[in-house]
């Protein structure tokens, strides 16, 4: 049964439990009803919301870029000079997989 089909069958009900307990428990119907609603209004408020939120994750991508580079230049000269170009490949190997795990891993 759909939520709204749900929905629909708890409000007859509670207009048959009316109908059949009288005017002393209308209130209390009444009332519990109307939680029922505003809890339905919450829930799909909160699943909209959800939906609307931005997809990407907070931390900025910019400080990381950034900071790979500042650490890239004195690591592929150090590399660079005790190991050649192996050492420098290494290096930029190293530090595009550091880049990828943190932005995939953030996902």
């Amino acid at each position: 049964m759909s939520e709204q089909q749900e929905f629909r069958h708890e409000l007859e009900a509670t207009l048959a439990a009316r109908e059949e307990m009288g005017a002393e428990l209308e209130p209390q119907l009444v009332d519990r009803f109307a939680d029922r609603i505003e809890l339905e209004i919450d829930r799909r408020a909160k699943e909209h919301a959800y939906r609307q939120r931005p997809r990407s994750h907070s931390a900025p991508t910019i400080p990381l870029a950034l900071g790979s580079l500042g650490l890239a230049i004195p690591l592929i000269g150090a590399a660079g000079g005790l190991a050649g170009v192996a050492g420098v490949i290494a290096v930029c190997i190293a530090i595009v997989l550091v880049n990828l795990l943190w932005v995939f891993g953030r996902r």
